[in-house]
């Protein structure tokens, strides 16, 4: 079964509207968002505050001084983009407690085209101090993951897909802000993934095992801080690392890995993701093809290394 991530950040606004301090604002795109369910249930605390995603943030930060905890929901291109300099000093110089929550991620936007697919939000995100970066694997980790942010003191960035992707935890599991979650264990190689291509990664996995290939498969959906203690430690015991995300290869997972590494523990190291070169408009699992992000690109990197 496949949930779009967008989905369950839709669900998760409704369950947290019982919170009287949350307030939501959207850009003018809360049905493509999803931050209309919140609507639906709290309007009175539902801001739309129209194609105006500067002036969105800007509010945001006004709400958060007065002690709410606002959600400001659009589209990644535009939420990362064009807000990038409210973002910057407005809530993340001053450390206010805004979550930046943005849909529409990667080149799984699909027929939208180039100018609408987020492939360097992360690399933009992850650069600014005090900023927190979440990026989950399936529906079930979003919805929990929005939880988290809610409860969490601080600004943060979360990042939603259009597209269904396949579940690949239970309602049991725990999601925690900053902490690597190991879902396969191998001797012979390191996947580190993050977003809709942790279920690849899996599925590389099962694929590379029938060559005697065993991978061990961690899913990063915290970005920043990165778990660095659950990836050097994995490099030092296995030995070779690829990376595997729907964004640039510039500035996304794969740098925040090969980062570490080398300063920490030099490895062998192959990135999987969109190599510095903008999206284009088509069918998204034709563009996932097209830009080298499938199950058969994972199998290729491992045994390149």
């Amino acid at each position: 079964m496949n949930i779009a991530t967008r989905e369950a950040y839709g669900e998760a606004l409704k369950e947290l509207a019982v919170n009287e301090n949350i307030v939501v604002l959207d850009a003018d795109l809360a049905k493509a968002t999803k931050s209309i369910e919140f609507k639906k249930v709290a309007s009175e605390r539902f801001f739309d505050m129209g194609i105006a995603e500067c002036d969105m943030i800007g509010t945001a930060a006004g709400l958060a001084t007065c002690g709410k905890i606002p959600f400001a929901t659009t589209f990644a291109m535009f939420g990362a983009g064009r807000a990038f300099e409210q973002i910057r000093n407005s809530v993340a110089y001053p450390n206010l407690n805004v979550k930046i929550a943005v849909t529409h991620a990667g080149v799984t936007v699909g027929e939208d085209g180039g100018s609408h697919q987020a492939i360097e939000d992360i690399s933009l995100m992850r650069s600014v101090p005090n900023m927190v970066v979440i990026n989950p694997a399936d529906a079930i980790e979003a919805k929990k993951a929005v939880h988290a942010v809610a409860e969490y003191y601080g600004p943060i960035y979360i990042r939603f897909g259009r597209a269904g992707t396949p579940i690949i935890h239970n309602e049991d599991y725990e999601f925690k802000i900053g902490k690597g979650e190991i879902i396969r264990e191998g001797k012979d190689v390191l996947i580190v993934a993050t977003g809709i291509m942790v279920a690849k990664a899996l599925e590389a996995a099962e694929i590379l095992s029938k060559d005697n290939i065993e991978a061990t498969v961690v899913n990063i959906s915290t970005i920043k801080p990165l778990d660095t203690e659950i990836i050097v430690s994995l490099a030092k015991k296995i030995g070779k690392v690829v990376t595997a995300e729907e964004h640039s290869i510039v500035g996304g997972l794969g740098s925040a890995v090969a980062e570490v590494l080398s300063e920490q523990y030099p490895t062998k190291l192959k990135r999987v993701g969109i190599k510095d070169i903008f999206g284009q408009s088509g069918n998204p699992n034709a563009l996932l093809e097209h830009y080298g992000l499938t199950t058969k690109d994972i199998v290729e990197a491992v045994k390149s290394i």
